[in-house]
């Protein structure tokens, strides 16, 4: 039976004063009125247009790949589809051909730049060079670095000869009459020889000063090849614009996969092995 008494009932210590409104004792629904929110997102400062910040994904990055991956690629499919097509992209370039065009010995000296002869050797050294640093330091997959680099370079015929084939554009009129200038192979040369030399560089110097020369002889040598080019009339602006793009490509490819090699031989190897000494 119930406990039935005459007075009404009483607040008891430690119980029903526990669900008084506002009340801060253990089990009260309100116990956190005065104290910050539990969650992450509640105490999370917002940024300044109001929105949240810091949640998943990280802003930037998709920006950046798209920037460094599919706006080339973009302007690669976009400048190939005008030069089959014979688009108004064609007249405008051959226009621009015309007014450049000036040979002399200096563009092509810096034409050559490009050439397989000149180009591949100083990419073998840098990757003997950094293959004989990691195999030094005792880093795993020592030969890793250096074999993901000579891929590209191995990828640029294979990709630029039935590009050739398939465009069948001809030349400007300072070089001979035939077919198959486009894209610029000089040009995709450059760019993945100088460019892989350089990214494999970059983790070994010790100062900002160092990369930044070392990133700056890279542009220059890739810019001198460009205008050696298209001054002496070796190819069309556009057929080096394309490599750039194919280039660039490439080499965002291999950079992705240096740098996630190289965070995990970080994360999961000793300190002998962590990098250079």
């Amino acid at each position: 039976m119930g406990d039935i008494r005459p007075w009404p009932p009483q607040l008891r210590p430690g119980r029903a004063l526990a669900h008084t409104p506002g009340a801060s004792g253990s089990g009260s629904p309100h116990r956190s009125d005065s104290r910050p929110p539990q969650t992450p997102r509640g105490a999370r400062p917002s940024d300044p247009d109001g929105r949240l910040g810091t949640t998943p994904p990280v802003p930037g990055r998709p920006t950046s790949l798209f920037l460094l991956l599919g706006l080339p690629a973009l302007l690669f499919a976009l400048i190939t589809w005008q030069v089959v097509a014979d688009g108004r992209l064609v007249d405008l370039d051959e226009a621009a051909s015309r007014a450049l065009i000036h040979p002399d010995r200096l563009s092509e000296l810096l034409a050559d730049l490009g050439n397989v002869p000149v180009a591949v050797p100083v990419l073998a050294v840098v990757l003997a060079y950094v293959t004989w640093r990691h195999r030094r330091t005792g880093t795993d997959h020592w030969w890793q670095p250096a074999a993901a680099a000579a891929v590209p370079m191995a990828l640029v015929p294979a990709l630029i000869i039935p590009l050739k084939e398939l465009t069948d554009r001809p030349g400007t009129p300072a070089v001979p009459p035939a077919t198959g200038y486009y894209p610029s192979g000089h040009t995709a040369t450059a760019v993945v020889a100088y460019g892989a030399a350089a990214l494999l560089l970059l983790p070994w110097l010790r100062t900002a000063l160092a990369r930044r020369t070392v990133l700056a002889l890279c542009a220059a040598l890739n810019l001198g090849v460009a205008f050696g080019l298209v001054r002496r009339g070796y190819h069309w602006p556009l057929d080096v614009v394309a490599s750039w793009c194919l280039g660039t490509v490439l080499m965002t490819l291999l950079w992705l996969f240096l740098s996630r090699s190289s965070r995990r031989r970080s994360a999961g190897t000793p300190s002998s092995s962590s990098g250079p000494s």
